[in-house]
């Protein structure tokens, strides 16, 4: 029988030392003289000190107390921690501010270490840090505070170093080392791709520390600091790598957004001009109206109309264009009406809250031979995900970085389906033959569980899936698999909640749900106006309850 990975009490070692050998072999180039010193050191090391090491990067902070550590494999915690103190990639002797302090001690052993300084020594914990902190500025290492506590505190030192080395293997800092448990575990599931030489989101040492700083911009930002210094800092940065550009793109896009919030407009313009985040142009052209600089949004409004960036701009223009020309005079222009459509008006007793408006409908429409199902965005992004699988994987240069990646690192960008034209296209002909229903089915069970963008198994089964295979024309799914690959991030939301099928006949139909108030979202629009210019069955159901139009 295989052992599993996690019978292995080092198996948090071995996933660490999986990291180190991949940067050594795809980072080599990259690797600053610091960073390949601590993986040569690292290896030097006794199996338990390297255990304790990765123990504690693991672990949340850097302050860490010895009686609070315990774990059997590595044995003798001073033990193992001796060769970590001598490289000083641990510390005893690190000062402690008394609100870090606090973060390590109880209660009792607050009042046993800093008693006398405590006027009431039954109130709350919190309560007594402000009145510490005026008397305590000056930092103090733990020894100097708690000299009667039996106790030591190993403070990491070589945490912004494993950072780094966290960053360049996962191409982020949101994903961490808990991402190889969770995968020993079998609860994600990864595809394999073929990695290439040029596989690396950081090409080079200057990208490392261009992303650790834009790392650092957005830390800033989140924490309040001086936007104009913030501002300064990430314009200021020199890049080459078009990965990082659109980071900082989107960074730039955020802060301007909030600089909109706040209503300080001066600055909100300012970025927005200078930003080529999808959606910019249409926040200027807003922050403009709302300053009364009508003429200038509408020249750059009509701009936009000639070559919009895509349907929700376009969508949204054809509303913002009448209502500028009317404020600088000009004739009223009639806004085309929407699109008349098959309208569903239901009472329906509620008779628990818990259940969404959604469910209502579809245990009320739902018959033997014709099953309604909640999909909402589910249905149509798993079977295009399932076809179009080779395409969406494909190991093209700059997409995929390491092994724990749930799809493409450009899948948002605007080329994502240029690069990969061909392979889309083949994937796509096989509705024109009918072999796309066989392949669906079989990527279905060979594919099962593994992370994918589009796939949502939780909502799959195979009764969902031979339903829709069967009543759903090869015709509609080309018609809304183009749809997604003109504008992923936009079109892959807003599809209709329910659908139902008739599988004797097989056909269908698509419903969009709103409750009592409830109104058309922009995207669920453009969705229904998409099936009706295609002929595709689709019908909005208006809900009231049966109580309220008593």
């Amino acid at each position: 029988m295989t052992a599993k990975p996690l019978d292995d009490p080092f198996y948090y070692l071995n996933n660490f030392m999986q990291v180190i050998d991949w940067l050594e072999h795809r980072y080599a180039d990259v690797l600053a003289d610091e960073e390949q010193r601590f993986i040569t050191d690292f290896k030097g090391l006794p199996r338990e000190s390297r255990a304790l090491l990765v123990r504690l990067i693991m672990r949340k902070g850097i302050h860490f107390r010895a009686g609070k550590l315990h774990y059997p494999e590595i044995g003798d915690i001073a033990a193992a921690a001796s060769p970590l103190l001598a490289l000083a990639w641990v510390d005893q002797q690190m000062p402690l501010a008394v609100e870090t302090l606090f973060e390590v001690l109880l209660k009792a052993e607050i009042l046993q270490c800093l008693g006398t300084a405590i006027d009431q020594p039954k109130g709350k914990k919190s309560d007594w840090l402000p009145a510490l902190s005026e008397q305590f500025p000056e930092a103090r290492t733990f020894r100097q505070w708690c000299p009667t506590l039996d106790d030591q505190l190993f403070s990491l030192t070589i945490m912004g170093l494993c950072d780094r080395l966290r960053l360049m293997f996962f191409g982020n800092l949101f994903q961490d080392w808990s991402e190889f448990v969770l995968a020993d575990l079998g609860i994600f599931t990864y595809e394999k791709v073929d990695f290439c030489a040029d596989s690396r989101g950081l090409r080079s040492r200057e990208d490392v520390d261009a992303c650790m700083f834009l790392h650092h911009c957005q830390q800033l930002f989140e924490a309040g600091e001086a936007l104009g210094d913030v501002i300064g800092q990430v314009n200021g940065l020199t890049l080459s790598n078009p990965w990082l550009q659109r980071r900082r793109e989107k960074l730039l896009f955020q802060i301007a957004q909030h600089c909109e919030r706040i209503a300080d407009f001066a600055s909100a313009l300012t970025l927005y001009r200078q930003c080529r985040y999808p959606g910019a142009r249409l926040r200027l052209i807003r922050v403009l109206e709302r300053c009364g600089e009508f003429e200038l949004a509408l020249a750059l409004a009509t701009q936009a109309e000639q070559a919009p960036e895509s349907a929700a701009e376009q969508q949204v223009l054809l509303r913002m264009l009448p209502r500028l020309r009317r404020k600088l005079g000009g004739p009223p222009m009639k806004r085309a009406s929407p699109r008349q459509m098959l309208r569903l008006d239901l009472q329906l007793p509620r008779t628990d809250l818990a259940l969404s408006v959604e469910h209502y409908v579809q245990a009320h429409l739902t018959q033997d031979e014709a099953p309604v199902h909640y999909v909402e965005n589910t249905l149509i992004n798993s079977l295009f995900g399932l076809l179009c699988w080779p395409a969406i994987f494909a190991p093209l240069p700059g997409a995929f970085f390491h092994p724990f990646q749930r799809g493409p690192v450009d899948l948002l960008n605007e080329d994502f389906h240029e690069r990969r034209a061909d392979l889309f296209q083949a994937c796509l002909a096989e509705l024109d033959d009918g072999r796309y229903r066989q392949t669906i089915r079989e990527r279905f069970i060979e594919k099962w569980g593994v992370q994918s963008p589009f796939v949502f198994w939780g909502a799959l089964n195979e009764a969902l899936l031979e339903q829709a295979l069967d009543c759903l024309p090869a015709e509609h799914l080309k018609h809304w698999f183009n749809r997604l690959l003109l504008d992923i991030k936009a079109n892959r939301a807003g599809m209709p909640d329910l659908i139902q099928f008739w599988p004797q006949q097989k056909t269908y139909r698509m419903i969009e749900v709103k409750g009592p108030g409830d109104r058309l979202q922009d995207n669920q629009l453009r969705w229904l106006e998409f099936c009706h210019e295609h002929g595709m069955p689709i019908a909005v159901c208006y809900v009231q309850w049966a109580e309220q139009a008593a």
